[in-house]
């Protein structure tokens, strides 16, 4: 069994280390290879998620790497491994031959073994290696094309973004070891374990554990850099930020439930941060003019209500909606990235008529924006209901945001549709989008139409026992009506506003197409005052240290000369006085010494006479 667990993370990751090694030489056989690792990985994940295996090796003294599969982390598995393998085949029709193949394949496997590594973790170190391998492939796959400044800055952007908040599981890894027996117990850092520490470290682990989570799905305050990783190839967006990295975020939360409950007041912080990005970044989805732009911010907004489901307790909804999202989210960026190579363009303007001139594209991206929308009878509709009831159930005020949420999801999805539905404009130099290029899409869309069963009994009674989930909220009738109502009053208003502008003040506009400009935010309460504190220790260095370093060298220099002037001199005399004074009684010790015997006896009487003075005297 732990073989099995073994090779479900190892395939993706050694793959995609040995395309990176071998480099440009690989660019031919790089697709291939690529989509058979994803094939088999997904297929190991499937046999993981009903087997449930359990991997152990050693790693530190009295703490071994621990690897799991359960109901949650089985499903996250499969729908990574499953969206993994439908983004790589799209990227091998669609992907230019004269790109560096091997490198886009091989970080490709490498992100998504480090995700399924993040998935099947039982302990916190080994979380923080999927996590941390996961930020880097993210960052080198953002700024894959390297040679533009903007798509590096913007990959910078996201990196340090999300880096930031990851030190939150560092504090929390921390907290977690001063609340266990010792540094060598490993039970305080299980995942399963961090509600059992005792105050204040439970406090401090689960704000770690929030802050981390919140900063890489993109949540509140944190949702800026989603729109700076707009700026990597669309294949990229398609698979860090629909059932990837973004998500990864609303994984930790649902599988830390019982330590946001502990905590007294982690569920609620989650909660209503989920309700109030699903509500924000809903709006700075209506406000924008970029159709990648317009799927960020709606995949932060659709996010926020898996982060609501995971404060509200509402596990199986949370799980519904993510995967749910997952096909959904992937296919639109696919269907982004289709035009865009096909048009040259994704501006919202600019693609009128674009799922007329593509109909398959345009009937797929028609299928995942209703799913986004919250229309029946399309998985996102039932899978919100599922998260809203237990929200319900915790507060109407937070059931009632999490309506707002859905109700602004239905206008900037018919948004999208309403532009690329327009009556189709002349497109001469429209390039042909290849065939194994559109299919992919069609098995999205029929995702998203297949994964509205499970969110009705009995098989959603069977996820929730499968996620040991029990005694979870079940929607009424009721709910599902209105829910669909609203997206429909919603999807219909949109459609008939049509291009005209917002109803909105010019400064309010602006800032929500400008993401609520939480990115200058950011530079003003953080960048700025670290850029001036590091400016001002640059400054210490070179005005104090510098100088107290050149001044202590130059005094050094000074007492050396003066000890070479004065002490030296005084040294070298007195050592010289002496060996003349040594000389000197040398050469007055040899002149007795004549070897004449009566010299000696002469000598020698004077001696005796001196001392037989001397002894009379002193008498």
């Amino acid at each position: 069994m732990s073989a099995l667990l073994w090779a479900l993370v190892a395939l993706p990751l050694g793959a995609g280390v040995l395309l990176l090694v071998v480099g440009r030489r690989a660019d031919r056989a790089a697709p291939g290879v690529a989509l058979a690792v994803a094939a088999s990985a997904l297929g190991l994940a499937v046999t993981a998620a009903f087997r449930h295996p359990s991997a152990r090796a050693p790693f530190l003294d009295g703490l071994p790497m621990r690897l799991t599969v359960d109901g949650l982390s089985g499903l996250l598995a499969v729908t990574v491994t499953a969206v993994t393998l439908v983004v790589l085949l799209f990227s091998a029709a669609e992907f230019g031959s004269g790109e560096a193949r091997a490198r886009f394949f091989g970080l490709m496997l490498l992100f998504a073994g480090s995700m399924l590594v993040t998935v099947t973790a039982a302990t916190l170190p080994v979380l923080l290696m999927g996590w941390e391998v996961m930020g880097a492939t993210s960052w080198a796959l953002i700024g894959y094309w390297w040679r533009d400044p903007e798509r590096t800055s913007a990959a910078d952007t996201a990196f340090l973004t999300t880096r930031t908040a990851d030190l939150g599981l560092y504090l929390a890894a921390g907290a977690a070891l001063a609340s266990g027996a010792g540094p060598t117990s490993y039970s305080s850092l299980s995942l399963d374990g961090l509600a059992r520490a005792d105050e204040p470290w439970l406090s401090f682990i689960t704000a770690g554990v929030v802050v981390a989570a919140l900063g890489k799905s993109a949540q509140l305050p944190f949702s800026f850099w989603l729109s700076k990783a707009m700026r990597g190839p669309s294949p990229v967006s398609a698979l860090l930020h629909s059932a990837t990295m973004v998500v990864a975020g609303a994984y930790l939360l649902l599988r830390t439930g019982p330590l946001l409950d502990a905590s007294g007041w982690g569920d609620d912080v989650v909660a209503w941060t989920g309700a109030a990005t699903a509500i924000l970044l809903g709006l700075v989805a209506i406000a924008q003019a970029d159709l990648k732009q317009l799927l960020a911010a709606s995949s932060c907004a659709q996010i926020g209500f898996m982060v609501l489901a995971a404060g509200a307790g509402a596990t199986t909804g949370g799980t519904l909606q993510l995967v749910a999202h997952a096909a959904a989210k992937s296919l639109l960026f696919l269907a982004a990235g289709a035009w865009l190579t096909a048009l040259g363009t994704q501006q919202l303007p600019a693609l009128l008529g674009a799922a007329r001139h593509h109909r398959t594209v345009g009937t797929a991206f028609t299928v995942a924006a209703l799913s986004l929308a919250g229309l029946p009878p399309l998985s996102l509709w039932a899978a919100k209901d599922v998260l809203l009831a237990g929200a319900l159930e915790r507060s109407p005020w937070l059931y009632a945001a999490g309506l707002a949420g859905a109700f602004l999801s239905a206008v900037y999805s018919a948004k999208a549709l309403w532009f690329v539905w327009r009556p189709a404009v002349a497109r001469p130099d429209a390039r042909r989008i290849p065939a194994g290029a559109v299919w992919p899409l069609v098995l999205l869309a029929f995702a998203c139409v297949a994964l509205v069963v499970p969110a009705f009994p009995p098989v959603r009674d069977s996820v929730s026992r499968v996620l040991a989930a029990s005694g979870q909220p079940a929607p009424h009738a009721w709910e599902f009506a209105l829910s669909a109502g609203l997206a429909l009053l919603a999807a219909a208003g949109a459609w008939a506003w049509g291009a005209r502008p917002l109803p909105l003040a010019a400064r309010a506009k602006a800032g929500f197409a400008d993401w609520l400009g939480l990115e200058r935010a950011a530079h003003v309460l953080l960048v700025a005052p670290t850029m001036r504190l590091a400016r001002a220790a640059a400054a210490f260095d070179d005005r104090v240290l510098d100088r107290a370093v050149e001044g202590s060298a130059s005094a050094t220099v000074r007492l050396a000369r003066w000890t070479d002037d004065v002490v030296e001199r005084a040294v070298d005399g007195t050592v010289g006085a002496v060996a003349a004074g040594t000389r000197a009684l040398g050469r007055w010790a040899r002149r007795p010494q004549t070897g004449q015997l009566h010299q000696y006896l002469a000598q020698a009487v004077a001696a005796f006479t001196v001392l037989a003075v001397v002894l009379v005297l002193v008498r």
